[in-house]
């Protein structure tokens, strides 16, 4: 299996702040990598970490076999990268910040560039600092994408974009990964990561507390179940269904919050007259806020 990325041990402290603690992550090609947590958490520090922007305290970042501390020339050849606070000359136009990083990139087809820009809807010939929040992000996006690297690393790549250009954006994501290319997303929307992401990294305070794919992740959240019931519902019964971590009742309904399948559930309350059943279904939302809310 071929790592686009590989991290040992990487930490960074500033001054007395650590914002990353020993991360151990290895990132397979051809996939879109989703990585989570609340500002703070240490996105950030590791993406700047990833792009070669700024040298780790301790532990390696290893991005397809070059170092990214100390081989920066080689790895830009190989990334796209679009940061968080993305702020394009605003004397230029959009045409102009393209065409000069192009350049900088060893050249890159123009017919490409305009895909992108006719792709996004965006005016090229308008100078950036005009531009809307939502435009100068397109820009960011293109810039990235552009030379067709092996990696993207994104740091909120839809802020500021309509929901239209978000739905065009991940459409981009799911084409680059069908290519063989890989894509490190950082995103506080949920529901984007879910619709794209192969599997998840979790981040907190700087430590990350999981990685998995989103199926395996969905499937050990806890779902909210209603049961409604012809008569009183079993509520004894119910509470030693294993995987069963709250339930209450209202009437003739049982609330039930369970971790796992549903299917021990399913089969402890057949002999009770079921008459009606909703599953509130699991998303990675709710798998997120309950790592956080977890105590450690």
């Amino acid at each position: 299996m071929e790592l686009a990325i590989r991290t040992r041990r990487l930490t960074k402290r500033f001054r007395h702040h650590l914002a990353l603690s020993e991360l151990n992550l290895d990132v397979p090609t051809g996939m879109v990598f989703g990585y989570l947590g609340p500002n703070g958490a240490g996105k950030t520090t590791t993406i700047r970490l990833l792009a070669g922007l700024i040298r780790p305290t301790s532990g390696s970042a290893i991005v397809f076999g070059f170092d990214a501390a100390d081989q920066y020339d080689a790895l830009q050849r190989r990334i796209g990268y679009l940061p968080g606070d993305f702020a394009p000359y605003p004397d230029l136009t959009a045409a102009q910040y393209l065409r000069y990083f192009a350049n900088l990139r060893g050249g890159v087809e123009s017919a490409g560039v305009d895909r992108l820009a006719k792709r996004f809807e965006l005016d090229v010939t308008v100078k950036i600092g005009t531009l809307s929040h939502g435009n100068r992000q397109k820009i960011g996006i293109i810039q990235a994408f552009m030379h067709e690297p092996d990696l993207l690393i994104l740091d909120e790549p839809t802020a500021g974009l309509d929901p239209i250009m978000q739905r065009e954006f991940l459409a981009l994501l799911r084409e680059t990964r069908d290519a063989g290319r890989t894509v490190f997303l950082s995103s506080h929307i949920l529901a984007e990561v879910e619709a794209v992401a192969d599997t998840v990294g979790i981040l907190r305070r700087g430590e990350l507390v999981t990685t998995q794919s989103v199926e395996a992740l969905k499937a050990q959240a806890r779902r909210r179940l209603e049961l409604t019931f012809a008569t009183t519902p079993p509520m004894d019964r119910i509470r030693q269904v294993p995987g069963v971590q709250d339930i209450s009742s209202d009437g003739c309904t049982a609330h039930v919050v369970l971790t796992g399948s549903t299917a021990e559930l399913v089969k402890a309350v057949a002999p009770y007259e079921v008459t009606n059943l909703v599953s509130h279904e699991a998303d990675l939302e709710s798998v997120f806020l309950d790592y956080y809310a977890a105590p450690r």
